[in-house]
């Protein structure tokens, strides 16, 4: 069941606010167009861009697509079109921030264009973890795994963490493994990724460049390239959960259900 978000405040620096970067890839194998989808009456991007301005941070959309591009814009973010040739929403975010010149130590949040219900108080989480941990390179959220079933799918993405809260592997298995556990017992530590993350301007363009790891490859993980390279990863424990995200066509109606639910419409 979803949670009504608290209010939340967080210690930010106000002279080099964060910037809200959200990618926005218009091609998607399991739902085509998924950016300009409709739910109630807007177009799926634009919701994400509603929710992410409720921060009170600048907002941008990275896309490869001129309708993504225009929806954005009428939602009240900045939009840019980069290359459509890019693996991640990750490059997608390093071209904009290489073309906007944007500072080594500017803060900067991916939201992914399809998580319309992601808080804005968890948003702002984020984005202070990494401000107020200098020696993070990036920051993200996770939050405990209730039912067993969750932790053993491989469609759930597990983090295991070191005693200061930074992130020592990510998995699609059953992580940490309960070795004294009867039958599939999960342990009380199991956390879930939620993918957000914050990273600063220098982070980032290194991450863009280094070579796809092996462990990514295996994983179908992303951030496990960060932490082959070496970088630090800051993983919080979610304030606030999101809601669904759209991933297929069923979503959809899921995603409104949820906006109703929420008050969010």
């Amino acid at each position: 069941m979803l949670s009504r978000q608290k209010s939340t405040l967080f210690a930010i620096d106000m002279e080099r606010p964060p910037i809200i970067v959200i990618p926005a890839r218009f091609g998607s194998t399991r739902l085509p167009g998924k950016m300009l989808r409709m739910i109630d009456g807007r177009p799926l991007i634009a919701h994400t861009v509603l929710a992410s301005l409720r921060c009170g941070w600048e907002v941008q959309v990275a896309t490869d697509n001129e309708q993504v591009a225009e929806s954005a814009h009428q939602a009240g973010a900045k939009a840019a079109m980069t290359r459509a040739d890019h693996a991640s929403g990750t490059d997608r975010i390093a071209e904009l921030a290489e073309r906007s010149q944007w500072p080594d130590n500017q803060v900067v949040v991916n939201v992914q264009g399809d998580e319309p219900l992601m808080p804005p108080a968890l948003v702002r989480q984020v984005a202070e973890t990494l401000t107020n941990d200098q020696a993070a390179d990036l920051a993200t959220a996770a939050a405990p795994i209730a039912e067993v079933d969750a932790w053993l799918s491989p469609e759930v993405v597990k983090v295991v963490r070191d005693g200061q809260g930074r992130a020592l592997y990510f998995s699609r298995a059953a992580i940490p493994y309960n070795r004294d556990g009867e039958g599939h017992q999960k342990p009380e530590v199991a956390r879930r990724h939620i993918g957000i993350y914050a990273y600063r301007v220098a982070a980032l363009r290194r991450l863009s460049a280094a070579p796809v790891a092996e462990l990514e490859t295996q994983e179908k993980l992303e951030q496990l390239r960060a932490l082959t390279i070496g970088q630090t990863m800051s993983v919080v424990d979610a304030c606030v959960l999101p809601g669904p995200g759209v991933d297929v066509e069923a979503d959809l109606e899921r995603v409104y259900s949820a906006m109703q639910q929420l008050g969010t419409r």
